[in-house]
């Protein structure tokens, strides 16, 4: 799979910016502030109908715009597919393949398929749970796209449940028997999203642990596991390998539900799902957060995308590697094992604000990006 080209108009700083990619290596260099992670990050939208780097549309738009426009053609085992997304702040998206529109926005996953590598991933090891959930699900709806739509239904029932419980909990009296039917509808959607993250789990840790050993060899092992709220009450449920029982889990959560229903009303929150998980990152037997040196958290994050990239690679959905501004965070030998990697992939772009940083492996195509435009070298 390769971007052959990518054309944005009004998306984040640029009014206009139109580039043809071939596979292999293809860097954009350019200093801070001139709109080279912004190109790369259209791409990623384009992926994954979402930012790396804000959690709202808004700020896609070039300010004094009303909308923003990605084309991308994408190519795929000889087939040429071009995505066009209209994103809309306040209204609907719209999308198109091959110029037809398409019901849904998301309809469009799983024609580009990226992985990218950024220095916002340092917060996968030291931020709070929310940066290694989103990492599970992006790369969940990667490898299924359909996931897009599992999590959609759950975060909707969540809403809803959630406004039930604090209209309950402001309430004297208040008849809770309608909670029983949230549950249900809770339970049925958290067990398909919590089935897939532990499936996705079992088959990551193994790449993440070897992506872990080759750019840290000198470092304690790696070691990545899924922390379940109902994991206390059901450890047998969480462990072990793939695939897991959606029925089953979807039973547990139920029984979890009941047991904290007194302080799910007390609290007004909903205690038991999916949006209450974390990835349990480890270095021997220790946890990442709070121990891992700045060195091993890098490594760790690097590991973690690598890992991610290397699953999709041997499931035969190859995906565009982009490693957006890395190489300036990095000593000589980290940067060496990335190329390494970036070396054997079908496509990789790569931002820099210096030419040199990057490594001599990765020769291949370079843009200048200055000044609001865009030019190869």
């Amino acid at each position: 799979m390769y971007v052959r080209h990518l054309q944005v108009t009004d998306f984040r700083s640029w009014e206009h910016a139109d580039l043809a990619f071939e596979p292999g290596v293809s860097v954009l260099v350019g200093r801070n502030g001139q709109g080279k992670t912004n190109l790369v990050e259209a791409l990623g939208y384009v992926a994954t109908l979402g930012s790396h780097r804000v959690a709202t549309d808004a700020p896609l738009i070039r300010h004094g715009a009303s909308r923003a426009v990605v084309r991308t053609a994408v190519v795929n085992e000889g087939r040429e597919l071009l995505v066009e997304l209209e994103i809309t702040p306040g209204k609907a998206n719209r999308a198109r393949i091959n110029r037809g529109p398409v019901p849904r926005p998301r309809d469009v996953l799983g024609i580009l398929r990226t992985v990218l590598f950024a220095p916002e991933d340092l917060a996968l090891v030291r931020g709070d749970p929310g940066e290694r959930r989103r990492y599970l699900d992006e790369l969940l709806t990667t490898r299924a796209p359909r996931y897009a739509g599992v999590r959609s239904d759950y975060e909707r029932v969540l809403k809803q449940r959630g406004a039930l419980l604090k209209s309950v909990r402001a309430a004297r009296n208040a008849d809770i028997s309608t909670l029983e039917v949230w549950d249900g509808h809770l339970a049925r959607h958290g067990a398909e999203l919590l089935a897939a993250r532990l499936d996705l789990v079992a088959d990551i840790a193994p790449h993440v642990a070897a992506a872990y050993a080759e750019v840290a060899p000198e470092s304690r092992p790696a070691r990545i596991a899924y922390r379940s709220s109902i994991g206390e009450s059901f450890p047998e449920l969480i462990a072990g390998g793939a695939p897991h029982d959606r029925e089953v889990l979807e039973d547990a959560l139920l029984v979890e539900l009941h047991r904290v229903r007194a302080q799910e009303v007390e609290r007004g929150v909903c205690l038991v799902g999916p949006h209450r998980d974390d990835l349990d990152l480890a270095l021997g037997e220790l946890p990442a957060k709070g121990y891992a040196s700045h060195g091993e958290s890098w490594s760790f994050a690097l590991a973690l995308r690598l890992g991610g990239y290397e699953l999709l690679r041997v499931e035969g959905a190859e995906p565009v590697l982009v490693l957006d501004d890395v190489f300036a965070e990095l000593d000589r030998g980290r940067r060496r094992q990335l190329a390494k990697v970036a070396a054997g992939a079908e496509q990789v772009l790569i931002t820099a604000a210096v030419a040199e940083d990057v490594p001599e492996e990765l020769d291949g195509l370079r843009f200048d990006v200055r000044h609001g435009e865009v030019h190869r070298v």
